[in-house]
């Protein structure tokens, strides 16, 4: 085991299959105990909710399974050295001392992703910039060669934090962010990111004990995930070998089939007995949701419908459903506020007290008119919007009766 020594903190730059190590999920606001939870599912220990990201321990093979299997991380990150830094200088000083070459190849390639905040590092690409110049001349001074940056497809992706005068370098072990599946091959005017969907459907609940319906599915994001999850499908089953962590020295190809193999044995292995419904009213998402379907092979497992919500029942028995409809943002919609009525007239007109309703939205006034109170309210982000994830409670009769 190689260490970094830095002010007196120790952290571990390489480590063995068994070593454990500390390690950051990154997800989005709001669904930090859904990841927590899954973390712990792959064997994490000391796990601990943070703002956007979890931190946890584990090994190469916990490493791997959180890659692999949890459905809302963005992210998995290995944090590598720390250290204070007052000023550029001292940043480049103690980047360059940090032994680069036990991590990248001099022939390889690397990009640098940068968060500053606070008064001392206040440009977050100029601390990226002296990131960088300290590592290519360190190279440069061994080698006589330096590795070269790309943006799109580096070997070796670093993330550097500061805080004040308080730096940390991540090793990120996913590369390309985990929402991007692998399964969409067509995507709507809107689609909604994957993790949210999946952290959608946890939040709500299900345990693929109940039908599940989105009867607004666009491109069909919430119905794939919901039958990944009832088929036991990993979360990046369709991304293929697309992870960082493969390119790093320390790469365990044994452990890595192990802990694939395993996961991929699950598939199928309980059965799900009961329906997946989709519907959308515009028949050019839906021939992009069957599309994806068919591509995840997941098109005998979920029925698609075309027509208005207002005139689609859900299917017999007792129903999540969960759906993101328009809030104005990117579809336009001639009168959100009639369109939210609507739906509010569907769930109490067509939907029985067998259905739990969850929408998501941003528009605040338009939720108004949909003429029934939640019975939960919880924040989250879609992209850069504030939105609201609400519980409709449906009962025959009066609330009060019930």
């Amino acid at each position: 085991m190689i260490i970094q020594k830095s002010h007196g903190k120790t952290l571990p730059m390489e480590s063995g299959s068994d070593s454990k190590f500390k390690m950051i999920a990154k997800t989005m606001a709001g669904l930090e105990e859904i990841l927590a939870e899954e973390l712990r599912s792959c064997g994490a220990e000391d796990v601990e909710p943070l703002v956007r990201a979890v931190s946890f321990m584990g090994d190469m093979r916990v490493m791997y399974r959180a890659n692999y299997t949890c459905r809302t991380a963005l992210a998995i990150l290995k944090p590598f050295a720390e250290f204070e830094a007052h000023d550029e200088q001292e940043l480049y000083d103690n980047v360059y001392k940090i032994k680069w070459e036990k991590l990248l190849d001099v022939d390889g390639t690397f990009m640098i992703d940068s968060t500053t905040s606070g008064d001392v590092f206040t440009h977050s690409y100029y601390a990226a910039l002296k990131t960088k110049d300290a590592i290519v001349d360190r190279f440069r001074r061994m080698f006589n060669y330096r590795p070269n940056i790309d943006t799109e497809n580096a070997d070796f992706k670093l993330n550097l934090h500061i805080v004040d005068t308080h730096v940390t370098l991540l090793m990120n072990s996913s590369g390309e962010s985990l929402h991007k599946r692998g399964y969409r091959q067509a995507v709507g005017v809107a689609p909604i990111n994957e993790v949210l969907a999946a952290g959608m459907i946890k939040l709500a609940g299900w345990r693929c004990d109940c039908n599940f319906m989105d009867p607004m599915c666009g491109s069909g994001t919430l119905l794939i995930e919901a039958a990944m999850m009832a088929n036991n499908i990993p979360a990046q089953y369709y991304r293929g070998e697309r992870f960082a962590f493969k390119r790093w020295k320390e790469f365990n190809l044994g452990v890595w089939k192990s802990v694939k193999e395993q996961e991929d044995r699950k598939i199928g292995s309980v059965d799900f007995e009961y329906e997946i419904w989709g519907n959308d009213i515009d028949m050019t998402v839906l021939e992009q949701a069957e599309k994806n379907l068919q591509f995840a092979r997941l098109h005998k497992d979920v029925m698609l419908y075309n027509g208005s919500f207002e005139f689609q029942a859900p299917p017999e028995g007792r129903t999540l459903i969960v759906t993101n409809p328009p809030y104005g943002e990117r579809i336009k919609v001639e009168d959100l506020n009639e369109l939210y009525t609507k739906l509010g007239d569907t769930f109490k007109n067509l939907y029985g007290e067998n259905c739990e309703v969850w929408l998501i939205t941003s528009d605040f006034e338009a939720i108004k008119h949909i003429g029934l109170h939640p019975s939960r309210k919880i924040q989250l982000f879609n992209g850069s919007l504030d939105c609201r994830f609400l519980k409709y409670e449906l009962y025959s009769g009066s609330r009060k009766a019930k």
